[in-house]
């Protein structure tokens, strides 16, 4: 099926680059395919993976085929929030007028195309610029604590990165699902984590995670980068270390360098490294979604940004500057 012929306004993109590679355009509409729901975006979630695009780093994500020479994907962003106006002939669960949430291609736009195994139907008690911030980064964390993780209930867990988008649900569901949990972070953002429900905070500018002798079942190192010698010093001798993101190394493989290392180690040691190669689906959504209507698990949105505002946006989650979650509003 495909949409009317209008336009609509968006970010986009025609190369690799810094943030200047942004430019506000007026284009047409996308066409949905027989699968996929058009969607009126009323907010966008903005995360790291959409820095990795913008600037084609590391090399490895060209290759594996996020486009080689240039984005694949013209509109940047992945998460979206809105309301339902179109539906491909082959989809079932949804129709015009449904509020929806999810991964879509596209959605620093004032419309987006995503495939119907990718949306859910948004939670009643949040709000579009709520909803928006929930898929990739809720969803990451959730994969990264029960699928590789294999969190159990009363586990002492340790969070790198407590206070980022994918670390602020990562407390909260890691207290949610019954485990003690620590979250590391820096001075300025400790009442965040605090307030998320973390039983214990710690200051990377003054402490040291992996001395003093504390151990923890389960440690996500979300972008911290420490090396694996420091995450298994604080791991119980038959812990599990899960190695979510990274931004040092080089420029081919970056942080994906660390994380494909760590489960060859482990092979060798009896505490289990691992990597989350994160997917997107719906599915996951449907496992947060009693989590969300109870309150256990609340998205934390530092605020929300224009589209012309998009660049500004990204300068600050690029300098470090944001706690927890930026939605952008078309």
């Amino acid at each position: 099926m495909t949409t009317t012929n209008t336009t609509m306004q968006a970010i986009v993109q025609d190369a690799y680059g810094s943030i200047e590679v942004f430019g506000l355009a007026r284009i047409d509409r996308p066409e949905i395919a027989d699968d996929e729901v058009l969607v009126r975006v009323h907010a966008a979630g903005l995360d790291r993976g959409t820095w990795h695009m913008m600037t084609g780093l590391p090399y490895l994500l060209r290759v594996i085929g996020f486009g080689f020479r240039k984005p694949k994907n013209r509109v940047p962003g992945i998460d979206v929030a809105g309301t339902v106006v179109a539906v491909g002939s082959g989809v079932i669960k949804f129709s015009a007028g449904d509020e929806v949430y999810g991964m879509s291609r596209g959605s620093f736009a004032e419309y987006a195309a995503a495939r119907e195994d990718k949306l859910a139907h948004k939670p009643a008690n949040l709000s579009f610029e709520q909803a928006a911030v929930v898929p990739i980064s809720a969803g990451t964390a959730l994969q990264a604590l029960t699928d590789v993780g294999r969190m159990e209930p009363g586990q002492k867990v340790l969070i790198l990165g407590a206070s980022g988008g994918v670390g602020t649900f990562a407390v909260q569901l890691a207290k949610a699902l019954g485990a003690e949990v620590t979250g590391v972070c820096s001075t300025a953002k400790l009442d965040l984590v605090r307030s998320l429900g973390a039983d214990h905070v710690t200051d990377y500018t003054q402490d040291d995670f992996a001395e003093g002798g504390n151990q923890y079942d389960l440690i996500l190192d979300i972008g911290g980068n420490p090396r694996t010698s420091r995450l298994r010093r604080a791991l119980t001798p038959t812990g599990t270390a899960v190695i979510v993101g990274g931004e040092e190394g080089g420029r081919w493989t970056g942080g994906f360098g660390r994380s494909l290392r760590a489960p060859m180690l482990s092979m060798f040691v009896r505490q289990r490294l691992a990597m989350l190669a994160s997917k997107e689906r719906a599915s996951d959504l449907e496992r947060l979604a009693p989590l969300i209507e109870a309150g256990s698990v609340t998205p934390s949105i530092d605020s929300a940004y224009s589209l012309e505002q998009v660049p500004e946006a990204m300068r600050l989650l690029d300098a470090g500057k944001v706690r927890g979650k930026v939605a952008i509003t078309p």
